[in-house]
């Protein structure tokens, strides 16, 4: 499959039109409704089930699809992901025929996908099951292949095409700090994909909140899923975003500012009053893109107090932390995948002058709160 360059779309503000004239056809609201809606469309699907009428299809030569934008599709061939998680993060199981609302946009997972958002409308894939459309370039050796969607067209309104940036009830560049302060920010970041980063920050929240603090936490960069966000819920935060509430279904190859935009806008909507702890996960490893960038800047140091560093192994604690502290970054613990076992656990201690802690024993209030 050959790579096909792309722009980004640019912010929230102006709608979009397309550059020449395409093909516009009324969509039936039954047709609409029926469509299987994807999480990352989920705040445009309550507006949906609100009034599906004064919707079109866009089509045609003339129709370029930028990240963010919403298109129909039609399920061809199922491959790797054989559900699609729903608005409420139901695993919609799909079928060849089935029509789903999804949004473009580019992916970087190295455990399974690279996929970018072509130039056309040709048939294309799901890249992730939170509702991601883009043309895969690479992918793993040891996963099957992606599962094939056909655009019908791009969705429309009386305004121009529509975006998850323009149902997005959230924008980025808001209030500024909170009255008095900020709360205390914690950022958990990681070695790869899978290094253990969410259920770092889930046994985390867990143990802040059983102390007795109001913890709220959020998810600043990655590709958009229901799991993360309501893990935190689940594990007792207060109040919970991620980038996906400021209408972005991934931030891979967005441009710094924006991905800088996002997570300060994040950490600022996260400092309501009574708030004591702010748990921030940044996705994937230290020398992904977006996430090298933003730990350059020091706009990162300025809102993270410390840092919990989840880790597949010890040669990589020791990296990352080394890496951390470069940036001004203070660490406060190891975690993730590197502690379920008890050798990697004493060697990155010999190594190491910083906490190793058992992910599980972060649940721990006294644990906890001891990282404090």
């Amino acid at each position: 499959m050959m790579p096909v360059a792309t722009a980004q779309q640019t912010g929230p503000g102006p709608v979009r039109e397309v550059d020449a004239l395409p093909r516009r056809d009324d969509l039936d609201p039954v047709r609409l409704n029926r469509a299987k809606k994807a999480y990352t469309t989920r705040h445009l699907a309550a507006r949906i089930d609100d009034d599906p009428s004064g919707y079109a299809l866009l089509s045609g030569p003339g129709v370029v699809p930028q990240p963010g934008d919403v298109v129909l599709a039609r399920v061809d061939e199922i491959g790797l992901h054989t559900k699609l998680e729903s608005p409420v993060s139901r695993r919609q199981t799909l079928f060849p025929g089935d029509e789903v609302l999804i949004a473009y946009g580019h992916r970087y997972a190295p455990d399974q996908f690279e996929a970018e958002v072509p130039g056309d409308l040709r048939p294309l894939h799901l890249v992730a099951a939170g509702g991601l459309a883009g043309f895969v370039t690479a992918k793993h050796d040891d996963v099957d292949d992606p599962t094939v969607v056909r655009p019908v067209g791009l969705l429309a309104d009386a305004e121009g095409i529509v975006t998850l940036q323009r149902s997005a009830p959230r924008r980025t560049g808001g209030r500024g700090p909170a009255t008095g302060g900020r709360p205390r920010v914690i950022g958990v970041l990681g070695t790869s994909m899978n290094a253990g980063k969410s259920t770092t920050v889930n046994f985390l929240i867990r143990g802040l909140a059983q102390s007795g603090l109001r913890v709220s936490a959020g998810k600043a960069t990655g590709t958009g899923a229901g799991s993360d966000p309501h893990g935190f819920l689940d594990a007792g935060a207060a109040e919970v975003l991620d980038f996906t509430d400021f209408g972005y279904a991934t931030t891979f190859r967005l441009d710094h500012d924006r991905v800088r935009s996002i997570f300060v806008s994040l950490i600022e909507e996260l400092s309501v009053p009574g708030t004591d702890v702010i748990v921030v996960e940044i996705a994937d490893g230290l020398y992904q893109g977006e996430t090298k960038r933003l730990l350059a800047d020091p706009v990162f140091a300025r809102h993270v107090d410390q840092v919990v560093f989840a880790s597949s192994g010890a040669l990589g604690a020791v990296a990352g932390v080394e890496l951390l502290r470069r940036h001004e970054l203070h660490v406060s613990a190891v975690s993730g995948v590197v502690t379920s076992a008890p050798l990697a656990v004493r060697e990155t201690r010999e190594v190491l002058d910083v906490p190793v802690v058992n992910t599980y024993e972060l649940a721990d209030p006294d644990v906890a709160r001891a990282l404090l």
